[in-house]
């Protein structure tokens, strides 16, 4: 299913002093990671790659943190009015039905097991969804076979987006010290553009002690040891070094961060993903 494709060029940066001074306009320096290892650029309809993705199933409680986790209202399901591939695209689409005691059905597909990797270069090209209530989301998740636990094992948000906002996503990592309403994270603001209308890609870039993110290959935000200590006066822990993540495409109705949809929420509603890559 591999594609051929153009390597990934570096770009020149101008080192920011703190995380929070980072900007759209901040350039420096960062290795580029363009060997290839994985990719799926979704070109057989019908079915997922199996070999690629697993199914996340249910509310939540089957693994005992309902809502996932955040109070979220759908029901993930592996049906193919959620998820089907088409016309050489990822859709995952978020639907307004009574199902096994939700409101809302979608998916969420996970390649744990399948495709995991300690650092490295991971980039998706997606189309969004609007509305409040919508909640998409690429992100990585640290292994936890070995036993750990959330935030032990490491969260890298690479986007999330709330419907309501078409012009804004963010970043954000997740830790011990550092996680859930806590979290470090930094928002990128699109100019003349929005992320419902058009395709935009999504990535970071990680290796031992940063993780750079950025938008159409534009850096935003780094973030380091460093910056966790300052960010949490001492008392955060990184733990980016310390395994290998696997991946999560999602789109959640409601929960914590978006809030409930409303009276002006259009249904259904599609995240649309023209390819995932993994690079190092």
């Amino acid at each position: 299913m591999n594609k051929n494709i153009n390597t990934i060029i570096g770009f020149l940066f101008i080192s920011c002093l703190f995380i929070t001074g980072c900007g759209t306009d901040d350039t420096q320096n960062v290795a580029t990671l363009n060997s290839l290892v994985a990719e799926d650029n979704f070109d057989v309809d019908g079915q997922i790659d199996t070999s690629f993705w697993n199914f996340d199933i249910g509310d939540g409680s089957e693994q005992g943190i309902p809502g996932w986790g955040n109070n979220e209202l759908q029901f993930y399901t592996d049906r193919p009015e959620n998820v089907t591939v088409e016309n050489g695209f990822l859709l995952i689409t978020a639907r307004e039905e009574n199902f096994n005691g939700a409101q809302y059905t979608s998916a969420r597909l996970q390649t744990k097991g399948k495709i995991q990797q300690r650092y490295g270069r991971f980039e998706a090209r997606i189309r969004l969804p609007f509305g409040q209530g919508m909640w998409p989301a690429f992100w990585l998740l640290g292994d936890d076979s070995d036993g750990g636990v959330w935030p032990q094992i490491g969260e890298i948000d690479i986007m999330e987006n709330t419907g309501d906002a078409p012009t804004k996503i963010f970043g954000t990592v997740h830790g011990p010290g550092y996680s859930g309403g806590n979290s470090i994270s930094k928002t990128y603001a699109l100019e003349n553009n929005r992320v419902d209308t058009g395709f935009h890609i999504y990535g970071i870039e990680w290796g031992p002690n940063y993780i750079n993110y950025y938008v159409d290959n534009a850096l935003y935000y780094q973030i380091t040891p460093e910056d966790v200590d300052e960010e949490t006066d001492g008392e955060g822990e990184w733990v980016f070094n310390d395994r290998p993540f696997y991946i999560i495409l999602n789109l959640a109705v409601g929960g914590n961060l978006p809030g409930p949809p409303n009276a002006e929420t259009v249904f259904p509603q599609t995240m649309v993903v023209d390819y995932v890559r993994v690079y190092q």
